[in-house]
């Protein structure tokens, strides 16, 4: 069935079908009512303008309205030339339209208007905004804020370009990630009917919901290197020590992106045959990825003339940032009124984490749906697109609170566009919804217990160590802004890379220090505080944050003895300067007190160090899992985190990138609630809780396993099947695995 028509004879059938028609046949009364509302919406705004600033002045009566015509006329004429130009100068291009487009035309009009003033450029772009703002809240109004509005935008900008394919008869599939989305969140929300687009396609018949169980690690980046490439070895979890090359990697930082994809790509990833990579951190082998962090495929013209269009309108990027602004006002005030209910678990959110959430819900959401619309238009056989917003919420709010289901419920009206840009679209458009892992919640191993991961090595080793724990997965999105920013000419050019070099330097993952108190009892700091030992409730949430940063004395330099990182709720212990993973027997040597320290420590559910004999075992408190043949002792440390964890486990442990130690949380009977090792109340990464139960959605007249899919690697085999079904891949090597 196409995604053009959901629901055959249906009212949202009919709503695409009217915007299709809409936007290439719409009468002229409804041009000219649009048109008088646009100049009354501007006239109103320049008068704003004049009562606000003493560098713009238009005289009365006739200047306000005289200046909004030509100032409509001046833009009509001058944007193709400024969206062109911006394309053909690059992303520095984008960003100058972006601040002095707008700008520009003020300029130019008040030239050619003798009633009207201008002193500066300042003042050009400040009345360039206010116009911008209340052509926004005027266009809202008018519309009631539906998506019709938003996608008529788009579907104007697109058809300026007409695209004729020569394979229109093969169906083009739209790959929609919904980052973080565990399985029976997903389910909730389709029982609640606060995901109405997906519900529909569900109800109707259109689509078949299936979960699907990512392996260990539950990350990103395994899981979308799997997806995309159909490997899942190689990425322990989303930052780690390379033994070989003693350094750092972290797979949301482009230069380590690149490297990853680089070492691990077969050549025959997902989107191969002609598909685009958008917002991912990996490509799929796809010849155009955009916002991608290993860039190993460029955007183009295509994606910079996108983008152009995109903040060409004022109506469009205002919209973006205003929404942002929104974002990052209702997180300063949800995350109030979670302390002030004392809400649990929570965990420290601060204003960066605020800005974080602005940026990838507000304005990057829509430049998103922007880039994958311009694809669809033009006919893109493939697309591949990462939505993160639940992610981000949820890993700050907790994967069932009101901002996490509301930021789901934003995603799904995305969905609502891009059906109808699908109705419009040169080619027959499939949507596939997935989702790369879930996620668990509880509160951070630090606020449950007055010390993190690194500090408990630190004491248990008596050893310097270098950490690596302070959340970073969104900040990537930033940062590859930035570099993409970085590919113009020109001293603009050299300022972006400046920038990004600094970024690269000082950036958000940067290890901090920990430095060793040989005397340090057990505990000892925490004599007063019994309930920071046993397992706290988080009410001293701030107390412990600023209790971790007192632990850290300053950066790291790189001669520790032990780099320890924070994956979710996996811990990754690393012996430094060592090319070879240190066996139980060697760590217990140098190291009397670690491996059992850590194993009996009330937050550990279970730790996996390498026997020179039994080859991988993992440890708990009570009892220990020979991985190798299932042989248990005691209590089974395993045994609380599913079936499938003895298999997880031993194959990443064989990994030859796997740390020294690998330390899981603990996970609460009952709630099954986790311990991040970093401070995120909702995390993944490891095992415990729902991040290992993902979701796809898939039309029903597809090839899809009946059988639950295991692993990323299996996922990405059946996402090919899909795309062979439709008629894509022919010249494409078969393999049974990537390929």
């Amino acid at each position: 069935m196409s995604e053009r028509t959901p629901v055959a004879g249906g009212r949202r059938a009919e709503l695409a079908g009217r915007l299709g028609r809409g936007v290439r046949h719409r009468r002229w009364y409804s041009w000219l009512a649009s048109a008088a509302l646009w100049l009354v919406a501007t006239t109103l705004a320049i008068l704003l303008a004049d009562a606000l600033l003493s560098g713009f002045h238009a005289n009365l009566p006739f200047g306000p309205l005289g200046f909004a015509v030509v100032l409509g006329i001046v833009g009509l004429t001058l944007q193709p030339l400024l969206v062109a130009g911006a394309a053909r100068f690059g992303w520095v291009g984008v960003l100058l339209l972006a601040v002095v487009g707008q700008a520009s035309i003020v300029l130019v009009t008040a030239w050619v208007l003798p009633d009207v003033r201008v002193d500066n450029f300042w003042s050009a772009l400040v009345v360039a905004w206010i116009v911008g703002v209340v052509g926004t809240v005027v266009g809202w109004l008018s519309t009631a804020g539906t998506d019709e509005g938003f996608v008529e935008r788009l579907v104007a900008a697109g058809r300026r370009r007409t695209a004729e394919v020569d394979d229109a008869d093969v169906d083009g599939v739209v790959f929609v990630q919904l980052d973080g989305v565990p399985f029976p969140v997903l389910q909730m929300a389709v029982t609640a009917g606060t995901v109405p687009t997906l519900s529909r396609w569900l109800r109707s018949g259109s689509h078949r919901l299936h979960e699907w169980t990512p392996k260990l690690p539950a990350t990103t980046p395994a899981s979308q290197m799997g997806i995309l490439h159909g490997v899942i070895d190689g990425i322990p979890a989303f930052r780690w020590y390379d033994r070989a090359g003693d350094r750092i990697l972290v797979a949301n930082r482009p230069s380590d992106a690149a490297v990853i994809e680089a070492d691990l790509t077969t050549g025959h990833g997902l989107l191969v045959d002609g598909g685009v990579s958008i917002s991912n951190l990996f490509t799929g082998d796809a010849p155009e990825a955009a916002l991608t962090m290993s860039a190993r495929a460029d955007g183009g013209e295509i994606t910079r003339r996108a983008v152009a269009q995109f903040v060409a309108s004022p109506a469009g990027l205002t919209r973006g940032l205003s929404r942002s602004v929104s974002e990052l006002l209702r997180d300063r005030f949800q995350a109030r009124r979670g302390v002030r209910r004392d809400v649990q678990p929570r965990c420290h959110r601060s204003w960066s984490t605020a800005a974080l959430r602005a940026v990838t819900n507000g304005v990057l959401r829509d430049v998103n749906t922007a880039l994958v619309a311009h694809h669809m238009l033009r006919g893109t056989r493939s697309i591949y697109v990462d939505y993160v917003d639940y992610d981000e919420v949820a890993h700050h709010a907790g994967v069932l609170r009101p901002e996490s289901l509301e930021a789901l419920e934003s995603v799904d009206r995305v969905l609502h566009q891009l059906e109808l840009i699908a109705s419009v679209a040169p080619r027959r458009y499939r949507f596939v919804l997935l989702s790369d892992h879930g996620q668990a919640q509880g509160t951070p191993f630090a606020d449950r217990y007055g010390e993190e991961l690194a500090v408990v090595v630190s004491r248990l080793a008596a050893a310097d160590v270098a950490v690596s724990s302070t959340p970073v997965e969104g900040w990537g999105r930033t940062r590859i802004l930035v570099d993409q920013l970085a590919s113009g000419g020109g001293v603009q050019g050299r300022t972006m890379r400046n920038a990004a070099q600094a970024i690269e330097r000082r950036g958000h993952d940067e290890a901090d220090l920990v430095e060793a108190h040989p005397g340090h009892a057990d505990h000892a700091d925490h004599a007063d505080h019994p309930e920071l030992i046993t397992g706290g409730t988080g009410t001293a949430e701030a107390t412990t944050h600023e209790t971790t940063q007192r632990r850290r004395s300053g950066k790291a330099e790189g001669d520790e003895e032990f780099h320890v990182f924070g994956s979710g709720n996996l811990g990754l212990v690393y012996v430094r300067g060592v090319k070879e993973r240190l066996t139980a027997r060697q760590l217990d040597r140098r190291y009397p007190a670690l491996v059992a320290g850590l194993a009996a420590h009330p937050g550990v559910g279970f730790v996996v160090v390498l026997d020179e004999v039994e080859g991988p075992i993992a440890l708990g408190a009570k009892g220990r899992h020979r991985l190798a043949d299932g042989q248990v002792e005691g209590v089974d440390p395993l045994a609380p985190f599913g079936p499938y964890a003895p298999a997880f486990v031993l194959r990443a442990a064989l990994r030859p990138e796997a740390p020294d130690i690998y330390v899981n949380s603990l996970v609460e009977s009952g709630t099954e609630e986790v311990a991040a090792f970093e401070g995120l109340v909702g995390c993944h990464g490891g095992l415990g809780g729902w991040q290992d139960r993902a979701f796809v959605a898939v039309p029903v007249d597809v090839p899809f396993p009946a059988e639950r899919v295991v692993g990323a690697d299996a996922l990405h085999l059946a996402l090919k099947n899909i795309l062979r079904h439709c008629g894509h891949r022919v010249d494409v090597p078969h393999k049974s695995t990537a390929g």
